[in-house]
This record gives C-alpha cells, structure tokens and sequence, in this order.
C-alpha cells in the first residue's frame, strides 16, 4: 500500500485506521449512543462480507469496527455506510464517541440514557467535530449508580440519581422491611422502631424507593445527575472528581460544554483533561464549570 503518512492521518481522522498488516484499514462505524436497528446491523454485515474478510467487532465505546478493509475500497464503504444512513470516525483529538449505558432496558436505570446519549452526540460530537482540542475527551452517561460505564474514569460523566425521602411519622417499624431489604450497601436500618438512612453510605440509587411499604414510609425527593470529571484510564490512570451536588439534566449539559471550552482553552497538548485539572488545580477548575448545585 503505497499512500503517505498524511493520507492515512487523514483516512484515521476519518474513522479508517490503518491496521498492523500495512495494507488494511479498519472501519469505525459511529452508532451514536450504542443502539443499532436491525437495518443497521445488515449493512455492517454486508460490507464486512463484500469489502472485508466477515468480520465485526465492537469498542469499548459502543463503535462498530469492520476490519481488512483495503484501502481502494474505502471509497465505496463510505457511500454505502451514507446510503444507510450511517458514517464512520470516532478518532483523534477531538470528543470521542459517547458511551451510555442501556438504562431504560435495564432493571435499575431510571434516566433515558439513549435519548440523551443522541442529543450529547449531536451537541458536543458532531458540532464540535472540528473543535481541536489538546487530546481526546471522553463523555458517557450511566443511568444510575451502579456506575456500568465507570464514571470517574471518563473525562466527564453524568449520572442517574433517586434521592430517597423517609416519612418516619408513616413507619410502622414492621419486623420484616422491604424497604430495608432492598438496600444492599447497608444504608437503611431500623433505630428505635424507625427506618433511618445512613447519607454518608447511600448513593441514591434508587432501589428502596420502589420497594413495597404499605405505608408510605418512603418515597423519593429529589431527580436528577451528578457530574464526575478529569476521569481516565490507560498506561496512567485517574480517578474523576465528582461535583457536589445534584443536576438537573440541562444544567450537566452546560457543564460539558464549559468542560470542553476550559479544556480547549487551557490544557497543554496531549495533556488529558484530568492533568489539566491537576496542574491548574481542582477546586479552581470546578469554580469554572460548575453553576450553583441543587444540593
């Protein structure tokens, strides 16, 4: 294959990147927020069948890969990856694309992870495509707690949340609580004939405001997200910070938006956001992004 180094940085750029073989590319097929429809899926199979050797895999970002793509077919993959309403990319120093968990498929998301995945990818993906920034910038959403998409090793996540409310006047402190036996980190317990909630444990999860009490000992106060940034994971790992307080869904998108204007702005080349935030400092960081939190 006798192309040069700038056409292949510029095939990379545009979701083709060069495989170890030296002759080969593979296809990273955008899916946007980790949902493909059947139709979709047939058309990957079908150019993994008549440009590639049959084969698909997937990233740890929900993208798609067809690999052995020879680089005089390239062309072709990309008018009938367009023609199906899909495209390739997903590379370089710029955001990458967003990963969220399945949520609302699953028993315990209580946000619509695939609706918002598809708006942050329209915002922050798509608009700032050529938005250079000093590395990549990794987003995902998870739709609740138990934090599948590993929120603090992601440049910047947003996060489900159910604050629990106890009504102890309605507590009957029954021998057997449902409402306690749903917890399973330990922060409900009975004291004095009264459920009580240990804040420090609870990570607002959500689980004991749907368990059965007939007596309306326990409902839920408070909606929204919390924001962990300057997560990464790699040869160097770091865990992300969490911002205080709870958001509301537009409030964590303004917050991405500053995250990404303060890293353009600020951050060294090939410096991740979260050394950025080390050098320049925490709490000085935070004050730019954050608005005043809904704690």
């Amino acid at each position: 294959m006798n192309i040069t180094t700038e056409e292949k940085l510029k095939l990379k750029n545009q979701g083709f990147i060069p495989q170890r073989d030296g002759e080969c590319f593979a296809c990273r097929v955008i899916t946007e927020n980790g949902f493909l429809d059947s139709s979709h899926l047939r058309k990957v199979s079908e150019i993994a069948e008549k440009y590639g050797r049959g084969e698909v895999c997937f990233t740890v970002r929900l993208t798609v890969e067809i690999p052995w793509i020879k680089y005089g077919d390239i062309d072709n993959v990309k008018k009938e990856l367009a023609a199906a309403g899909l495209y390739s990319g997903g590379t370089g120093n710029r955001v990458r694309p967003i990963v969220a968990c399945k949520s609302l498929y699953c028993n315990y998301g209580f946000i619509n992870t695939k609706a918002l995945a598809e708006k942050i990818h329209k915002m922050f993906y798509l608009d700032f495509y050529n938005k250079k920034l000093p590395h990549k910038f990794k987003i995902a959403i998870g739709g609740c707690p138990n934090n599948c998409i590993k929120p603090d090793l992601n440049d910047i996540s947003i996060v489900g949340q159910k604050v629990p409310a106890i009504h102890e006047s309605n507590c009957k402190g029954c021998k057997k609580c449902d409402v306690i036996d749903s917890c399973k980190i330990g922060a409900l317990t009975l004291i004095n004939g009264k459920i009580k909630i240990d804040r420090k444990k609870c990570n607002n999860c959500g689980v004991c405001i749907k368990a059965k009490c007939n007596f309306n000992a326990i409902s839920c106060a408070k909606e929204g997200v919390s924001v962990f940034i300057g997560g990464k994971w790699g040869k160097v790992s770091r865990r992300g910070d969490k911002l205080p307080g709870l958001y509301s869904i537009d409030e964590s998108l303004s917050i991405i938006e500053k995250a990404i204007s303060y890293y353009s702005e600020n951050g060294n080349t090939k410096e991740r956001f979260g050394d950025m935030i080390d050098r320049i400092g925490r709490d000085v960081v935070i004050k730019n992004l954050i608005i005043a939190p809904d704690s």
